[in-house]
């Protein structure tokens, strides 16, 4: 920014009535004139060596202080730049260490040996996490794009950096909105995306039921997936919108079903499970009544 300075000049004026009165005064003025010339330029000069000195002192003072500051920010920035690609240089030696010979991927075999390295079981919940914040597309597989950006969000490049990662990540997941996004990540996740399945098998479904839940787990899951293991109702695959409205179920209704309404808007699947469920229940008091009654006649046996 520029600074503007502005000069104001005061015209004089001269008065008068009588010859004499005006010689004197022309005498005077003369005199005084040049006097006040004199002074007015001396002052104008002094002004301008206090203004044009203080001015070029700042200057000078400003043009020797910004090269020292650019000099500081340059450096700043080149270390930031030098650190980044060391970063990614050590990513990128992660990443060919597990990645198929032939794909720039890590595949089955890749990812068995990173596990390994992270001394985590590959069907364990924490591979899972790690998953979901590479936002793989597929099971044992990451690519190039996931495995990189991956390593990005969770600001890693090591596997010391990922391992120390491992209590923050699953703390995170402990967090309602994050457990939301993971669980439905989960199920995109055990896709087969090649074979452009649109429903997971039953199978897959009850296996990552399982693992989605160890940290917090429903406690009507137990009987959902014996439902699902029994298949009474033919169940050949679960779709998304099952898979999504199940998390609903386990934190709207109770375990014991009592608030379970089928006019509500559930997937029919969920109608079938309670009805069996509730059948379940009723036979087992009714096992457990015939074993009491069984008890008691054998007890009143004996005292006879």
């Amino acid at each position: 920014m520029g600074q503007c300075v502005t000069k104001c000049k005061n015209p004089s004026s001269t008065l008068g009535s009588k010859n004499g009165d005006r010689e004197s005064s022309k005498s005077h003025k003369r005199s005084s004139g040049h006097k006040e010339d004199h002074t007015s330029a001396g002052g104008k000069a002094s002004g301008d060596i206090l203004v044009n000195g203080t001015k070029k002192a700042q200057d000078a003072a400003v043009e020797a202080s910004h090269p020292l500051v650019a000099a500081g920010d340059a450096k700043q920035r080149e270390a930031g730049m030098g650190a980044e690609v060391s970063s990614l240089q050590r990513v990128e030696d992660l990443f060919r260490r597990y990645k198929d010979e032939r794909e720039d991927a890590i595949l089955e075999e890749g990812m068995e040996r990173f596990c390994n390295d992270l001394c985590v079981d590959p069907t364990e919940f924490r591979v899972l996490v790690l998953a979901w914040k590479f936002q793989a597309a597929t099971m044992c597989k990451f690519t190039r794009k996931e495995f990189f950006e991956g390593c990005k969000a969770i600001n890693a490049d090591s596997i010391e950096g990922i391992c120390s990662r491992f209590t923050s990540l699953l703390n995170e997941a402990k967090q309602e909105d994050k457990f939301k996004d993971l669980y439905r990540f989960t199920f995109q996740f055990g896709l087969d995306s090649e074979e452009g399945q649109r429903s997971l098998h039953r199978e897959i479904a009850i296996a990552l039921w399982k693992l989605v839940f160890t940290q917090n787990k429903p406690l009507i899951l137990d009987q959902w997936l014996d439902f699902l293991t029994e298949n009474p109702s033919g169940i050949k695959g679960i779709s998304r919108d099952t898979w999504n409205m199940f998390l609903n179920f386990t934190q709207v209704i109770g375990p014991d079903l009592s608030n379970y309404s089928e006019d509500e808007a559930w997937p029919s699947l969920f109608d079938t499970f309670v009805e069996w469920e509730m059948e379940r229940r009723r036979k087992d008091e009714e096992t457990k009544c015939i074993s009491s009654s069984g008890t008691d006649y054998t007890s009143a046996d004996e005292q006879t």
